[in-house]
């Protein structure tokens, strides 16, 4: 991530986060009521040090079925406290008693069960809260003065190191796959690479934006979200007006999630955007071989409810992202993540 742009310049600040698993707090909003009856027992869980697969398969022996019939909306990060929804497929069958497992699985607690006519399904979220404490910080008032500017003008929406695996590793899996150095049959391994992919690429455009001084102006054939209307609105001409409902937060520039179809960008900033994609020609090659479908998305995330505290060399930060953005774009304007020896691997799955 050290290869991507800052909005407000590196940090100078050290520190550390996760020290423990309270540390990182994550709440799932689903954004949606559930009917109350139906096929699926729906179960909402504390968990604390566990994985989301884990705790899936363990439900799945609790209640008598195979780990396939247990879903959910979003996985959640190993090494903090997680509140989600999981869904059993109990068509037919009363709910479970699920005293045993929370007696059997310390880290896990059982809050609340429901029903509904409808399994989660990946990215049927609207959204996550997170309750971050970050420590042992060296510089605690430079945190909190960037903490004002990330409220006032948000942070870059770039995709997490967890996207890329350990090192990176996914994104150069992808390219040596764009080179036909082998192929990939495992579907999971499938994804991964190719999300990868795409999510480099962007993050690649986004950061020559900072870079460049363009993440906040407009440029002629941008394309852009406006808010009430779900049709992309492309810039043929720059306006005073256009560039103010930008400011406003009333429209947003959007980068590509590289596919095979053209960019709906033109002019100026679709040679900006192809100018810098084309800079990883395997990456390319990988999407446009598996017929990725082109996708945008914003260039600027504003955390919402965003509320801090301070208490000597810590912050406690708490805000709401949507589905799909990551916590540690926020915490990467804010410090440094001081290195640890033989830390382990806090990131291995995604907090979006």
């Amino acid at each position: 991530m050290d290869e991507f742009s800052w909005l407000y310049g590196k940090p100078s600040c050290q520190g550390r986060i996760k020290v423990e698993p309270e540390d990182f707090i994550v709440k799932e909003n689903l954004g949606f009521e559930f009917a109350g009856a139906g096929e699926h027992f729906m179960v909402k869980i504390r968990k604390t040090g566990e994985n989301t697969k884990y705790v899936v398969n363990e439900l799945a022996k609790a209640c008598g079925v195979k780990s396939r019939d247990v879903s959910w909306a979003g996985l959640k990060d190993r090494y903090a406290v997680t509140e989600q929804w999981l869904s059993v497929h109990l068509p037919g069958k009363p709910d479970p008693d699920l005293a045993q497992f929370v007696a059997e699985h310390p880290g896990v607690e059982v809050l609340e069960t429901s029903r509904h006519d409808k399994k989660l399904r990946p990215g049927d979220l609207a959204g996550n809260w997170f309750q971050l404490r970050l420590t042992e910080l060296d510089q605690a008032q430079e945190v909190v003065a960037r903490i004002e500017k990330v409220a006032e003008h948000g942070v870059p929406n770039y995709f997490g190191e967890q996207r890329f695996g350990r090192g990176g590793n996914n994104v150069v899996k992808a390219r040596a796959w764009g080179n036909d150095e082998f192929r990939v049959r495992d579907k999971s391994k499938r994804s991964f690479y190719l999300s990868a992919a795409r999510s480099w690429l962007f993050n690649m455009v986004l950061s020559s934006r900072i870079e460049q001084q363009k993440v906040h102006t407009l440029m002629a054939g941008d394309s852009l979200e406006v808010k009430g209307d779900d049709r992309a609105t492309i810039v043929e001409q720059v306006t005073e007006q256009l560039q103010h409902d930008v400011a406003r937060g009333m429209a947003a520039i959007t980068a590509p999630m590289m596919g095979d179809n053209a960019l709906p960008t033109t002019l100026e900033a679709e040679a900006f955007e192809m100018a810098v994609v084309e800079q990883e020609p395997l990456l390319l090659k990988l999407i446009r071989d598996n017929r990725m479908r082109h996708e945008r998305r914003p260039l600027l995330l504003k955390p919402e409810q965003m509320a801090w505290q301070q208490d000597v060399n810590s912050v406690t930060v708490s805000f709401a992202l949507p589905a799909g953005c990551f916590a540690t774009a926020v915490v990467r304007e804010l410090m440094v993540e001081r290195e640890v020896e033989n830390k382990e691997d806090n990131h291995a799955n995604p907090d979006q």
